[in-house]
């Protein structure tokens, strides 16, 4: 479905009640938006994955404007600023109070900037396999040197690094030739490629998005000094062997953050819902039933 938010249509879906039955009384579930990586994807990852959150809470996908099902615009529209804004227009196009947001990797970003700009709208925060600055962007550089082949290194000199991917067919097959990098069990044999590679081929590709990213603000974002600001309950989860935002990361926000907490994934690059899904919706589902219990005591 779409909603007309700040001169966009932007895509997103629901999964869940809101209200469920409880007794003799009808009770009001909490809202989660799950914003998604990249950019240049869209929410469709997350769908299988999360899709048991949804028990205890209503999920809100969404995607950006200009990448998935959202409007494509003047791509100059593509930054993380307009995310945040987009965002917070949806969740008033919705009539919500507060609500839980969740972002992995990019969508971490926005997660971050959305609760540093809107903290009072905010009940809880979960940032997955992200980074706080723009070293993020050196050290990736520096562990795709370590880690990488010749054809993976050299793609992302080509295309990654500056943000130049040509058309939405070299994007994809970015995503192809990095998938062992991106999860630790196709690196290791435990995710076949073929499994991996399903989520590439129900995405839709947006490689003006990910230019956008990659080619501006990607070299000069920080959010170290403002975390503090972030005042909701904030679970961080790392990959142990993430080469995208390496694991220093998920330490240094949950530091920075009043609330914060940082759970790593051991067996797990940065595709954690690939590498270690059942373990990882665990710790989110945890996180959220201790933090709902913590209210209704008053503390």
């Amino acid at each position: 479905m779409f909603a007309e938010i700040n001169g966009a249509r932007i895509f997103f879906d629901v999964e869940g009640k809101q209200f469920v039955p409880e007794g003799p009384v009808m009770k009001e579930k909490q809202v989660c938006f799950v914003v998604h990586g990249g950019p240049g994807c869209d929410h469709g990852d997350y769908c299988p994955v999360l899709s048991p959150l949804s028990d205890y809470m209503q999920l809100v996908y969404i995607d950006y404007r200009g990448n998935g099902r959202s409007e494509r615009t003047k791509k100059e529209e593509y930054t993380l600023d307009q995310n945040v804004e987009d965002i917070e227009g949806l969740r008033k196009y919705l009539g919500l109070d507060k609500i839980y947001l969740l972002g992995q990797s990019y969508g971490g970003y926005v997660g971050q900037a959305y609760g540093i700009r809107y903290p009072e709208n905010l009940s809880g925060l979960v940032l997955i396999t992200t980074a706080c600055d723009h070293s993020v962007h050196e050290k990736g550089i520096a562990e795709l040197e370590k880690l990488g082949t010749e054809e993976q290194i050299q793609m992302g000199k080509d295309y990654l690094w500056h943000g130049t991917f040509p058309n939405n067919e070299e994007y994809d097959r970015y995503y192809k030739v990095f998938m062992d990098l991106y999860s630790y069990k196709v690196r290791t044999g435990e995710v076949s490629r073929e499994e991996a590679e399903e989520e590439i081929r129900r995405g839709i590709p947006s490689y003006e998005a990910v230019n956008q990213w990659f080619g501006g603000e990607q070299l000069t974002f920080d959010f170290r000094e403002e975390l503090h600001t972030i005042t909701c309950p904030t679970l961080v989860i790392g990959g142990r062997h993430d080469w995208v935002a390496p694991v220093s990361f998920t330490y240094e926000i949950a530091d920075l953050i009043p609330k914060g907490k940082a759970v790593v994934m051991e067996n797990s690059s940065h595709s954690v819902f690939t590498d270690e899904p059942e373990e990882t919706l665990k710790e989110i589902i945890s996180f959220i039933l201790d933090h709902e219990k913590q209210k209704e005591k008053g503390v």
